[in-house]
Parts: structure tokens; sequence; C-alpha cells
């Protein structure tokens, strides 16, 4: 197989890569600046699955949960430096869709490019059940439902503005959830050296392992948490949706890779070691956050409230994010004639209306499944989620192999920056995420991703097969140049 630049799409280097301020009627505005890149890349993993997900599964796996996102961690490490070598190669907004499409075949542009859709709109569903769920701490009789609409009206206000401006406001939402994140790990460090606070005699690095020991359910329970671990980590390859509207993409996004994958083991293997060392793990409630408890267990006044606060921004956040992407891919679906013409259209403010709204709509879904399920709403939107992240992932890792072939060939030049230890760590990368879906099956309510999986094969089949006749009217009117910048 030749693996080839389609001549539609050349690689933009340079210059060639920015656009004009004004972005015209059919390019997406490069707004999106350095600092922007590196907090949108890491607001968008650190939400709901760590701060709410992370309470039932320290019940099940306790302290075993550290190895679990130590496991998860390496695997993102792979995955990252893959989709960053990509990326430098060619950066280009939907970008797994493209590389999917480019290195394996057209079937599979399509269905990673719907399939990452439909993963950010289970996610958002996530977001938006957590943001009701936090809202209730202060109100109670507030029906989990309501947050969630309102929360995604405003949302999608921020999303049909300029990117300029969702790049400014998810750089300050993700300051926050990093700064109390950082507020934490100070904080234990202090009680745990001088034994400041009501915890001050109970916090210990001991009770890491001195209650149950590491593993107090064996392996079975870190096993089984890595359903929600992998949940945690969705959001970190936004950073490929971002190419397109990025100012010098090839120097901002291996800059961002690099600081991303440290970031992550800092702050999900830090803040979970911080909060066990400060409250044993058979002592939090798996339906509280364990950071709104060990806040309210320190003492400070209104502690718990405000880092409850925290949680919700981080909520919202992490669904803003998805809006965003959402709205990206069906605009990179629709100029591959993978989805319908109207989704491939920018508006002056050089965002894709068209894409934010359709998907906004299919997220008020998820709001109906707060009002008729609202206890099982959360568990089942996680796990179809992390069944969609597995494929995205899986996609990156393959395409790499492929790209890497390529290189090896002759038939594509290689790039600086590179994934470390491949093909091997594609390899690892691809068991570990076939684990992860042979776990699913062990579990009642992760087990409706199984049963979700197949309906949507045959969907994506039956709309492939219905847009190649598409495809192939538009080839014969010449090549287009309807591809991202």
């Amino acid at each position: 197989m030749t693996y080839r630049l389609p001549p539609s799409s050349p690689r933009p280097t340079g210059n060639e890569a920015s656009c004009p301020e004004d972005p015209g009627p059919e390019h997406l505005h490069r707004g999106l600046q350095s600092r922007h890149i590196q907090m949108i890349a890491i607001g968008g993993t650190i939400g709901v699955g760590l701060f709410l997900g992370s309470a039932g599964a320290l019940h099940e796996a306790g302290p075993g949960l550290l190895f679990s996102y130590a496991l998860a961690g390496v695997v993102i490490f792979f995955v990252m430096r893959a989709l960053g070598e990509l990326l430098v190669y060619r950066p280009v907004s939907g970008s797994f869709a493209t590389y999917a499409e480019e290195f394996i075949g057209n079937w599979a542009g399509f269905a990673t490019g719907w399939s990452y859709w439909l993963m950010w709109v289970v996610t958002g569903t996530a977001e938006l059940t957590a943001a009701g769920i936090y809202v209730r701490y202060w109100w109670p009789q507030v029906p989990q439902w309501l947050p969630g609409l309102i929360a995604l009206a405003i949302l999608g206000v921020a999303n049909l503005a300029a990117v300029r401006l969702f790049g400014e406001f998810e750089f300050w939402f993700a300051l926050i959830k990093v700064l109390t994140i950082v507020l934490l790990l100070v904080m234990a460090a202090a009680i745990l050296i001088f034994g400041f606070g009501p915890l001050g005699n109970s916090a210990s690095l001991s009770n890491i392992w001195t209650h149950g020991g590491f593993f107090p359910h064996g392996m079975a329970g870190p096993l089984l948490a890595l359903q929600v671990v992998v949940f945690a980590f969705v959001g970190v390859e936004l950073l490929g949706v971002t190419a397109g509207e990025s100012k010098d993409p090839e120097k901002t996004l291996p800059t961002a890779v690099r600081r991303v994958v440290w970031r992550i083991g800092l702050f999900y293997l830090g803040a979970l070691a911080a909060v066990l060392a400060l409250v044993p793990w058979n002592q939090l409630d798996p339906r509280v956050s364990p950071f709104v408890l060990v806040f309210a267990k320190v003492g400070i006044p209104a502690a718990a409230g405000v880092v409850n606060l925290v949680v919700l921004t981080a909520a919202l956040s992490s669904c803003n994010s998805g809006v965003f992407s959402t709205g990206r891919m069906l605009l990179t679906l629709s100029r591959d004639r993978h989805a319908p013409a109207a989704f491939g259209k920018v508006s002056r403010r050089g965002v894709p209306a068209a894409g934010i709204l359709a998907s906004m709509s299919v997220l008020l879904l998820g709001v109906a499944a707060n009002y008729f399920v609202p206890e099982k709403a959360f568990a089942y939107v996680t796990s179809v989620a992390t069944v969609a992240a597995v494929f995205t992932w899986g996609i990156i890792a393959s395409a790499h192999l492929r790209y890497r072939a390529a290189v090896r060939a002759g038939r594509l030049r290689p790039v600086a920056f590179r994934m470390p230890l491949a093909p091997v760590s594609n390899y690892f990368v691809l068991a570990f995420l076939v684990l992860v879906l042979v776990l699913l099956a062990f579990d009642a309510e992760s087990r409706v991703a199984l049963y979700v999986a197949p309906v949507w094969t045959a969907i994506l089949m039956a709309g492939y097969f219905a847009t190649r006749r598409r495809r192939a009217a538009g080839s014969q009117d010449g090549p287009s140049d309807e591809r991202l910048p």
C-alpha cells in the first residue's frame, strides 16, 4: 500500500500553516495561542473522572487505584507521543480521522470521526450529570437534570463565539482546577510534615498501605477500576483537535505533548496519593467526591463548598471542551464527505456553528437521561465513552504504526518528534485497550457499553455505505479543496 498526502490537503509548514486574522468563509481561525493549547490539553482531562469517578473506584480498588492510574498513564504517554509525531507530520484539525483515512482507509476515517464525536457527546452527558450532582450539594431539592440544561445553554453561547474567547474561558477554567490540586498537594505536605489541623494526628503516608494492604481486594479491584480510570483520561487527545486552530503548531504541539504527560502523572497520582494519605480509603464515601470530603475534614470553614464549586467548574470545563471538539469533528467529517455538507461551513466568527448546534441538540438527550434514570446516568455514559475512547486511541496507535512503516519504506519523511520504543509500544497500547474492553463485561453497569457497541457499529456501517455515493460523486468533480488548513 502506498502512502501519500492527498492532493487536496498539502501538509502545512511554516507560514503556510497560518490563516489570516479574518478566517474567511471556509477556514477556522487560528486564534489559540501556546498557553491556550497547554491548558486545554490539561483541563480536558482533569474533570469528572478524577473529581467524581474516583470516589467509587477508590471504594472498589482501595489504594490499588494508584496502580491502575500508573498503568493507564504509561499507555497515555505512548498514545500522546504517537499522536504528537503524527501532528508534527501534518497538523490538521480533526487529526485522528484524517490520519485514520490516510493510513488505514476511508472506512477508518469515517468510523473514527463519528466515534470520536460520540465519545465527546456521551462524555459531555457525564459532565452535565456531574454538574447536577454538584449543584445538589447546595440545593438537594433541585432536580438533577435542571443544572445540566442551564449549563448546556451557557456553554453553547461560549462555543458559538470566537475561538479565542473559547480559549480564554478554557485557560482560566483549567487554571482553577490545576491550582486546586496544587493547593491539595501543598496542604497535604504541610499536614504530613507539621501535623496541622484535625487530620494532623491521623494523616500518614502509611495510610496508603496499612488499611488492608495496598491491594485490599486483590488485583480484581484495580483491574475492574480500569474502566473508570480510562474514562478519567478521556480528553487528553483533544490536543489533536486544536491543531487546526493553533498558532505555530509545529512548535506548540510537541511542547504541549511533553508537558501534558508528566503533569497528568503529578495531578492524578499525586492528588490521589495525597487524598489517601490524609484520609484512609475505607473512610471515604463512594457517593461523595474524595476532594470535597478531604477539604471538609481539614476543618477550613466552607472549604467543602469551595471545592464543590471548583469541581463543578471542572465538569463544565470538560463539557465545554466536548462541545468544542464535536463541532470541529463534524466539520472535518463534512469536508471529507462523511457528513452532511451543512456541517462543513464556518461562521463569520470562524467557528463551525452548524456542527456545534447539532452536537448540543444531541446533548439534550443526556439531560433527558438525568430526568429518567438519574441514579444510573453517570455509570451508563462513562462506560459508553470508554469504549469510544478505546477505539480512538487504538486508531491513533494503528495509524502511527502505518506511518512508521511508510517512513521506513522511504515513502514519507521522518519528523524530529518521535514515539519511543515503537513498534513495541504500539502493540503494548493495543493489548491494554483490548484488556479494558474485556474487563467491561465483568460489571453489570459497564456491560451496557458492550451492548451499545454492536448497535453503534451497525449504524456506522449503514452510514458509511450511504456516504460512499456522495464521495464518489464528489471525486468525479475533481479534487476537493475543502480540507482544513
